[in-house]
């Protein structure tokens, strides 16, 4: 076996024990999952979670996924709640603690401050009958037959496993919630995600100028709109309403023609009944339209006037490509 061989030997093995042990949490699921779920549903409060070593790294990406999906969360390390964090956690707060033995002394320390503080305690650990385990409220069994590192001692598909579990309960509550993607937007603003979910033809056509020209216009007056306004595009407004479009591809395809080009005039080359799309409409619509027709423009309308132009470039500049 060659060095590569053995290296995608090593990485398809690990894929493999991981997959197996996240196929296996489907069967340790029972009532109490269900229980913890409505709990911090119908809970005024926070969901403040809690762990050490790479359980406390997980538990930060629970609380990334519970945040951006509607249900507000703090990370809480647990070696620094015995030692004075603890006034995070407040009256009403849900208290989720990570551990895969359930028998770390941070645990043992902590368990009882939460009990005695009476906030319901939700715990993830791959030993059901540990101290945390034990005490908790809601136990939620991360169970693993073994990890994927070779020696059977690094955490692998113990942590993938809470990881899952994780997931698994914000997709729950954002079920719950009615979660919509128009909520989704609210809380990833930025980046590309956040422009494919609130990000409007208006915002775009708006940044561009607004080539047109009069149905009557010489080819030459076109050739000059769709130059200066640099969108390889103008429209063909008569009466304030769209008659056509005439775009770079038009203008050389009639010069390929060779044909005496003096007398024609816009209406002679355009295309009527382009394609339009709502100025309100969301900029990955526009997208859409314009991949399915394989078009590289398209006209923004509100209540039938035309309103500017959306270009291909436009929506990769966004990011929303």
């Amino acid at each position: 076996m060659t060095p590569q061989e053995k290296i995608l030997s090593v990485a398809r093995e690990t894929i493999l024990t991981e997959a197996k042990a996240i196929k296996n949490l489907e069967q340790l699921l029972d009532h109490d999952f269900a229980n913890a779920v409505e709990a911090i549903y119908r809970s005024k409060g926070r969901v403040i979670i809690t762990g050490i070593g790479k359980s406390a790294a997980i538990a930060t990406k629970i609380v990334a996924t519970l945040n951006s999906t509607g249900t507000p969360s703090i990370f809480m390390h647990a070696a620094d709640a015995i030692h004075g964090d603890l006034g995070t956690i407040l009256q009403n707060d849900v208290v989720i603690c990570i551990s895969k033995s359930g028998n770390t002394p941070e645990v043992k320390v902590l368990v009882p401050l939460i009990k005695n503080f009476g906030n319901t305690l939700i715990s993830i650990t791959g030993n059901p009958e540990s101290f945390l385990g034990q005490q908790a409220d809601f136990t939620l069994n991360s169970f693993v037959e073994k990890e994927a590192c070779p020696n059977n001692l690094a955490p692998t598909s113990s942590t993938t496993a809470q990881l899952v579990i994780g997931d698994a309960l914000a997709v729950c509550l954002l079920d719950l919630r009615g979660f919509s993607s128009e909520d989704f937007a609210k809380y990833h603003p930025g980046g590309s995600l956040g422009k494919k979910l609130y990000l409007r033809v208006s915002d775009i056509a708006a940044q561009n100028q607004k080539p047109v020209v009069a149905p009557t216009a010489s080819i030459p007056e076109v050739i000059v709109e769709i130059s200066e306004k640099m969108l390889g595009v103008t429209a063909v407004i008569e009466n304030d309403k769209i008659t056509g479009i005439v775009t770079d591809g038009d203008i050389r395809r009639m010069l390929q023609k060779s044909i005496d080009i003096s007398g024609l005039q816009a209406k002679d080359i355009m295309s009527a009944n382009p394609k339009t799309i709502s100025n309100d409409a969301m900029a990955v619509d526009a997208l859409d339209i314009l991949e399915e027709n394989q078009i590289s423009q398209i006209l923004a309308v509100k209540n039938g006037k035309y309103c500017g132009v959306v270009h291909l470039h436009n929506l990769i500049r966004e990011g929303i490509i």
